[in-house]
């Protein structure tokens, strides 16, 4: 893995999901909003392109405000779940349907009989896995339906370790019928007591601990769902994972030679994640659910990475190379990968093609709302990502080397800044760029960062640099609204940029400042 494919992981599970992301901590399959969409469906078919042979489970639900409903839904096809085949119901107040968002365009009609078998596929699948396998591959059938015509497909789960250390559980999608290799991602994703913390990049930090019967304190926090820190002791084992203890309840030297002080960097970036998405959404927790992460530090020797992996529900942080690279403990890092959880819970956008890149966007988008609702002085917020990993930077007020580049994405001289129809084919570490520009021009407009010189005409895609930016926080109800409400597992850029106006239009109105900036965004970087 090259370096500037840090944050590389994200998992996004064929399982269909069973998180509420309501009131309740859990789906009640009889709660009144999920039975007056069903009844809905039932009345009209056709609005949600099902068949006869179509069923359908709810997975979470939003009712607004003004009493409208919106609860999203999986799909199965003669008992099989159907990829891309996931959609929203929407209800006005008065419990009519309003509106369905979904990607599906027509009612499924597949044949269910393989031309090939379990083995078959499997050999596909081995054949492009690379890195070290562990265990056996297993197989279910599922239906693609994010092309047209759907398709009978394999599912082969094949885990194992990277060639950079990384754990993988890696999904590959083969054609029933031809043995065609459809697609591929991976499942694990590359982000009470009043203590004191020395940490490694954001200065002496207040914590959140837990204080012991017994005496003494654990780096665990009571007041945020329970999450916690350990430390993996530079192994790739969960098993030995260790809780850190402590005396005095003071964290940290500032420094590695002290094993806890990337912890208390890691609690940080776990905290101020928690708090921003419980102030701005009234969110609790990544599954709303108000059950805290676990953020597992010191992972394996000279790792230069971090991943979200909903397998054990945790962040996991790399040391870096002891010289380029700091430990990867970053509160723009930490918001990245916490909000990879998030995304899995509500859109679940598919971690491939446009959907992929929307994915790892919103996680850019979101570390850096984290990271400027923190206000650190020693970690100023900004526009790039993952810059205070670098040790050139470390002290740099106005850093400049980085992961990514929000404002102008070809600095890291693989993403475009622009839209392009085969933007899906890209690693989705590069094709995220366009939505990461276009938030950049919704919050700041055609204005180069502090650090850099760039004209305002090369920071947009069709010579308009008057577009008139919305504040942050404007910015960010809008994103969140379209991520949980209107987005289905195979959105791209064009359907990003209808459920964002969406959600402008709900929010704000068609004739708002932030409904035209939505719209003039999308437009500088391509996407109309």
């Amino acid at each position: 893995m090259q370096h500037h494919k840090l944050l590389v992981s994200l998992g996004l599970a064929l399982s269909l999901l069973a998180v509420n992301n309501g009131a309740q901590a859990a789906p009640d399959l009889n709660a009144a909003p999920v039975k007056r969409a069903l009844a809905l469906i039932a009345a009209q078919p056709k609005r949600i392109n099902g068949s006869g042979a179509d069923t359908y489970a709810a997975r979470d639900w939003i009712v607004d405000r003004s009493g409208a409903e919106h609860v999203r839904f999986d799909r199965r096809y003669r008992g099989l779940p159907v990829l891309g085949g996931d959609f929203v119901v929407h209800q006005d107040a008065s419990g009519r349907l309003a509106s369905v968002s979904q990607t599906l365009t027509r009612p499924l009609n597949v044949d269910l009989k393989a031309a090939f078998t379990e083995a078959d596929a499997i050999r596909v699948a081995e054949a492009a896995f690379t890195g070290t396998r562990e265990g056996r591959a297993i197989v279910s059938k599922l239906i693609d339906a994010r092309s047209t015509p759907a398709v009978l497909a394999y599912d082969v789960r094949l885990a194992g370790v990277t060639e950079d250390g990384t754990p993988t559980r890696r999904h590959w999608l083969v054609n029933a019928g031809t043995l065609a290799l459809i697609d591929g991602w991976d499942e694990v994703q590359t982000a009470a007591a009043t203590a004191t913390g020395n940490s490694l990049l954001s200065g002496v930090i207040a914590l959140t601990t837990d204080s012991q019967s017994s005496g003494g304190y654990v780096l665990r926090d009571p007041s945020r769902g329970g999450q916690a820190t350990v430390d993996l002791r530079n192994t790739r084992l969960a098993v030995l994972a260790k809780a850190y203890t402590d005396s005095d309840n003071v964290w940290g030297d500032f420094t590695n030679s002290d094993r806890a002080t990337v912890g208390v960097d890691a609690a940080y970036g776990a905290a101020l994640t928690w708090d921003y998405f419980l102030a701005q959404f009234g969110r609790r927790g990544i599954a709303d659910d108000g059950v805290g992460a676990t953020s597992r530090v010191h992972y394996g020797r000279n790792y230069v990475n971090a991943f979200w992996d909903n397998g054990c529900f945790c962040m996991t942080y790399g040391d870096g190379d002891g010289g380029s690279y700091l430990p990867l403990v970053a509160v723009d890092i930490a918001g990245h990968e916490m909000t990879h959880g998030v995304t899995s819970r509500t859109a679940n956008l598919t971690y491939s093609g446009e959907s992929g890149g929307l994915n790892e966007a919103m996680s850019d988008i979101f570390g850096t709302l984290v990271e400027y609702a923190a206000n650190n002085s020693i970690s100023t917020p900004n526009y790039l990502i993952g810059e205070r990993i670098y040790t050139a930077n470390n002290g740099s007020p106005t850093p400049t080397q980085a992961l990514r580049y929000m404002f102008k994405p070809s600095l890291d001289n693989k993403s475009p800044d622009c839209y392009v129809g085969n933007i899906g084919n890209l690693d989705v570490h590069y094709s995220s760029g366009v939505a990461n520009h276009f938030f950049y021009l919704l919050t700041q407009g055609a204005v180069s960062p502090p650090g850099f010189t760039l004209a305002p005409s090369a920071l947009v895609c069709n010579g308009n640099t008057a577009i008139r930016p919305i504040s942050r926080d404007q910015a960010a109800q809008i994103l969140y609204r379209a991520l949980t409400v209107y987005m289905t597992s195979s959105t791209g850029y064009a359907g990003a940029r209808s459920t964002t106006l969406q959600a402008a239009a709900d929010l704000y109105g068609t004739q708002s400042a932030a409904y035209t900036a939505v719209a003039a965004a999308w437009a500088a970087v391509g996407v109309n």
